[in-house]
């Protein structure tokens, strides 16, 4: 039997392949947190904060706020370091996950760039 080492490299090396095979633009935030070598914790994780943080847009945006830059700040703060925040933002946008969040998030990074 292989040992486990090798096995694992194998795997790594089909998963390489399988990523080259993808198309990209069919689930690029998918695509990113492969890239990104997130364990499915991390990403448990990321999900729901970014399902917080639309409650809380939801919730200022009823309330009358117009100005969310602490949302991004808190975003872009927890973002895992191997996530580009305007990639990630992009991607998360492109899959149609939390939309008006992102998209709000999106227009104060072109206002800030």
């Amino acid at each position: 039997m292989e040992s486990l080492e090798k096995r694992v490299a194998k795997l790594e090396f089909h998963q390489s392949l399988l990523m080259e095979m993808i198309d990209e633009t069919k689930k690029p935030f998918y695509s990113l947190i492969i890239r990104a070598d997130l364990t499915k914790e991390e990403v448990d994780a990321f999900l729901a904060f970014c399902q917080e943080l639309a409650d809380q847009y939801e919730q200022q945006k009823a309330e009358g706020l117009t100005i969310f830059t602490p949302l991004l700040v808190q975003f872009a703060g927890m973002l895992h370091p191997n996530l580009p925040l305007e990639q990630t933002v992009d991607a998360l946008l492109a899959q149609q996950m939390f939309v008006p969040l992102m998209t709000e998030l999106k227009t104060l990074i072109r206002t800030i760039s």
